[in-house]
């Protein structure tokens, strides 16, 4: 019953939602991601240094690393894999169209946060699609319906998910048991939270940059010792993407909608554009503007498919001669296999450390993201005089433990069952999200 769920709710139509949505940003924005590349590169990752000098408070650089932390994850090694094995070399294609019309995405809803966001009693920031439902949409039972599936999908795919991909990893590379995986990973992210969303982002600072960067490195050594094979791989790329049309029969059809499929579902996987994830974490930036904020959105999508995500792929399809269905392999064990290949023994412990750092990053993020959803909620039930007892359930410390025993039930669980129904309420979580962001259109602008 919960995998038709997933079938129904990841169905085309919700492809096409986060497509349709994004090339309308696109159209009405005269593709700003691609006309204005020079400018908003320079806004972005171009102005750290000046951001360093000026440092106050949460930088835009450090909520940019905390919400790059939630979006770099499994989707970036087994994600790309599964859209490898499942869809083929085209599915990639479609990867990079549905980053590139993610990018307006992203900026649209990350924009809308800080335009609508305001402080709450402590002085923190309220940010996110649940404040511009409410104050620019003016429906406030759509901003509970999007926290309540926020804070779902926060102890299913942000913690439980991410803590299994830890353990199995883990136990897989150094026969380390998963309950004392279990405890140290729980200790670790209480050490983290405690410090809310300042020490959150500081760790996302250091650990996402230099994570990010090896990961990277090894990438290209293993992608350049196969510099011959790169045409071949972009003409399986895009042969496999746009089959002629004159071979176009029931079955190039079906490959042909299985790249697209895959590419476009692990593309958003991925980068989460349209989730209104980001406009959740950028909302802590001091000293910025809707603007700022949206393309340091728009640069996050394009560091984590753009780059992150080709370079897995064209590890595994330069490995496997551009048959990653042929290998035997599926999700981490085709990357790890992809690198070993080339690396010897050391590719396997480059998977599993970018797994286990990218997984943790996760984690820590997502917390910070179900956290606000859960005080947004809990303020507003409180405001309509309704359910007390999750009142008190969201509020304080009784998230946090409820967050702690997800990840360390995450890290002992077989997750088949958790990985798709979180998969659902990550699909449904995107619904209220994208309403806004059509009905608001008129509302977003981009600097001349």
């Amino acid at each position: 019953m919960i995998h038709r769920i997933h079938e129904l709710v990841w169905g085309p139509w919700l492809l096409l939602l986060f497509l349709g949505i994004g090339i309308a940003y696109t159209i009405k924005t005269g593709f700003f991601q691609i006309r204005k590349l020079p400018y908003w590169w320079i806004q972005t990752i171009g102005s750290i240094r000046e951001e360093e000098d000026e440092k106050k408070g949460v930088t835009k650089f450090q909520t940019a690393c905390t919400a790059l932390a939630a979006t770099i994850g499994t989707g970036n090694i087994v994600g790309v894999a599964t859209a490898l094995t499942a869809g083929g070399p085209g599915a990639i294609f479609w990867m990079w169209v549905s980053a590139a019309i993610g990018m307006m995405t992203g900026y649209a809803e990350t924009m809308l946060g800080i335009r609508y966001r305001y402080r709450d009693h402590k002085g923190a920031w309220v940010c996110g699609p649940m404040v511009y439902l409410e104050r620019g949409l003016k429906k406030p039972y759509l901003g509970m319906i999007y926290s309540f599936l926020c804070i779902m999908v926060s102890l299913g795919m942000g913690s439980m998910v991410q803590s299994n991909s830890i353990a199995e990893t883990m136990e897989y590379s150094f026969g380390i048991p998963s309950v004392s995986i279990g405890v140290l990973l729980t200790a670790m992210v209480l050490l983290v939270i405690l410090g809310g969303i300042s020490r959150i982002a500081f760790v996302s600072e250091r650990l996402i940059p230099i994570s990010a960067g090896i990961y990277m490195l090894f990438s290209m050594v293993v992608i350049m010792s196969c510099f011959d094979k790169i045409p071949y791989i972009f003409q399986c790329i895009f042969k496999d993407a746009f089959q002629p049309i004159s071979i176009f029969s029931g079955t190039a059809g079906y490959g042909i909608s299985r790249s697209l499929q895959y590419g476009i579902s692990r593309g958003v996987f991925s980068n989460e554009a349209g989730l209104g994830s980001m406009a959740v974490l950028h909302g802590a930036a001091e000293d910025t503007t809707p603007e700022q904020q949206g393309m340091w959105a728009m640069f996050e999508v394009f560091f984590d498919t753009i780059l992150i995500c080709t370079m897995t792929a064209f590890v595994i399809l330069c490995m496997t001669e551009g048959d990653a269905a042929g290998s035997g392999y599926d999700g981490a064990a085709l990357t790890a296999y992809s690198f070993s290949k080339r690396l010897g023994p050391l590719g396997q412990y480059v998977v599993s450390g970018a797994m286990l750092v990218f997984a943790f990053a996760t984690i820590i993020a997502w917390y910070y993201l179900g956290r606000q959803a859960a005080g947004y909620l809990a303020e507003s039930l409180k405001k309509r005089k309704k359910l007390y007892i999750l009142q008190r359930i969201l509020r304080g410390k009784i998230y946090t433990l409820l967050y702690l025993g997800a990840v360390f039930l995450g890290c002992l669980a077989k997750l088949e069952t958790v990985w798709e129904f979180s998969d659902i309420w990550n699909g449904l979580m995107a619904l209220p999200n994208i309403i806004a962001l059509i009905v608001l259109m008129k509302e977003v602008k981009v600097p001349k």
